[in-house]
């Protein structure tokens, strides 16, 4: 099975429990995004900041968060 985001930030934070007491949820909360790949849009930044950024906002939610165009180089 392919790891999601979702799990990259669990697996950053040391286990699903350890997320779910960083961003103050549950830890079903945690292990059904896990489960499912789907992060709602008001945990995207409390995750990120959560795991250091090792997981971005952008991996977590594309569709809210594209890739930053990368600055002209000189």
């Amino acid at each position: 099975m392919k790891e999601n985001s979702a799990q990259r930030a669990a697996d950053a934070a040391g286990s699903q429990s350890a997320l779910a007491r960083l961003i103050g949820c549950t830890p079903q909360a945690v292990q059904r995004m896990c489960a499912t790949g789907h992060v709602p849009a008001e945990r995207v930044l409390q995750i990120e900041e959560a795991v250091g950024a090792r997981v971005t906002r952008h991996e977590l939610r594309p569709d809210l968060y594209p890739r930053e165009p990368d600055p002209p180089r000189d």
